[in-house]
């Protein structure tokens, strides 16, 4: 004779259509960031050597790519599971949209220094 399991908690609409929006909402700046860096490298053909630098430009891009994609795949994943475990999950995948705006923010400063802009 055992015991009955134990009922699964409720989940929320509201969360789970927050959470999915802000997850889209992140690949898609993420991937839009990805391609206008691309651009802005590529169109980088007149750099003077006096007030520009290629290689900082090259880093910042490349870096704030590279973390927001680590950062955006991190969080997402956090997301899910919390979303499978039936927890509140709006606030990793906010966190996790701010995070990669703020570091598409500090990639602007650092790419506008590296060619004198």
């Amino acid at each position: 004779m055992g015991h009955p399991p134990p009922a699964t908690p409720p989940r929320s609409v509201a969360d789970v259509a927050i959470s999915i929006i802000l997850m889209v909402l992140t690949v898609l700046v993420g991937a839009g960031a990805a391609f206008l860096g691309l651009f802005m490298l590529a169109f980088l053909d007149h750099c003077p050597p006096a007030t520009c630098s290629v290689e900082g430009a090259v880093t910042s891009v490349l870096s704030a790519v590279g973390i927001v994609a680590l950062v955006g795949v991190l969080g997402i994943v956090t997301s899910i599971i919390a979303l499978v475990g039936r927890k509140r999950a709006w606030p990793f995948t906010l966190d996790t949209f701010g995070m990669c705006l703020a570091m598409l923010v500090v990639d602007w400063v650092a790419f506008s220094a590296a060619v004198g802009g």
